[in-house]
């Protein structure tokens, strides 16, 4: 196995000026969430998995039984009509665990899209606060300064006059090695307090993604998701609360 290796299936797509979407695991798994519910909403078609010898060294148990090496996992999607264009989806279980490994891993996802003649790609993640957050923003950063109003039309903020600072991972080198193949896209990162898998956070950069694609999907099973979420951050403050409580009771006793 090489340290990269590619797998195709049998339905290797022919597509016409794609757009690239990435959402693998990362801060509240906001990006991976997004991705993986726009495959499912638009029933996008697996054409490819990619595995790497600096994933984890380990396989994932099916439900019936068999194993399977984590990897990640690219999908395709043949637009419907004029004003939409052909998708190329990447998700997956984990990114890469060294610098070395996240390099390598991005030229090889470059490679792919490259040969599929992809030219934009916009990724996908989270912007960790620390803090729960009603109304979380979509934060984004571009390769070029002409996509900057296109993406604050479509509701995308831009963080001004404030210490600059980065995006780690895959999000951040797609985009960054990328733009030294003549690639362009953005990075879309939605607010989120980081500690928990945020539905809400996914919905709120898949709201700009449908309005970038023109592609409209249901998002009410993030929202029921989101709600369930909210009862376990609620449940485990009150657990924190009774911990404090406690620990109070005994520094008195003592």
């Amino acid at each position: 196995m090489d340290y990269v290796n590619v797998r195709y299936t049998d339905k290797k797509p022919k597509l016409s000026n794609p757009i690239l979407i990435e959402g693998l695991p990362g801060i509240g798994n906001v990006g991976k969430l997004a991705v993986e519910h726009l495959i499912e909403s638009i029933k996008a078609i697996k054409f490819a998995e990619l595995h790497c010898k600096d994933f984890p060294p380990q396989v994932f148990i099916n439900i019936d039984g068999t194993i399977e090496l984590v990897n990640n996992e690219f999908y395709f999607w043949k637009s419907k009509k004029k004003n939409q264009r052909d998708l190329v989806l990447l998700t997956g279980d984990y990114q890469g665990l060294s610098s070395q490994g996240q390099y390598e891993l991005v030229e090889k996802i470059l490679d792919i899209i490259e040969g599929l003649g992809v030219k934009e790609i916009y990724t996908l993640g989270g912007y960790g606060l620390g803090h729960e957050i009603e109304n979380p923003r979509v934060l984004c950063a571009t390769t070029d300064k002409n996509l900057v109003k296109i993406m604050k039309k479509h509701g995308a903020v831009f963080k001004k006059n404030e210490p600059g600072g980065g995006i780690v991972g895959a999000s951040g080198l797609l985009l960054g090695l990328g733009k030294l193949r003549g690639f362009y896209g953005a990075c879309l990162m939605g607010e989120t307090p980081g500690y928990l898998v945020d539905p809400k956070s996914a919905k709120a950069v898949l709201n700009i993604i449908m309005k970038l694609t023109n592609i409209e999907i249901n998002l009410s099973a993030l929202e029921k998701k989101a709600k369930e979420i909210e009862n376990i951050a609620h449940q485990l403050k009150e657990i924190e609360g009774l911990g404090k409580e406690k620990s109070e009771e005994l520094k008195y006793i003592g």
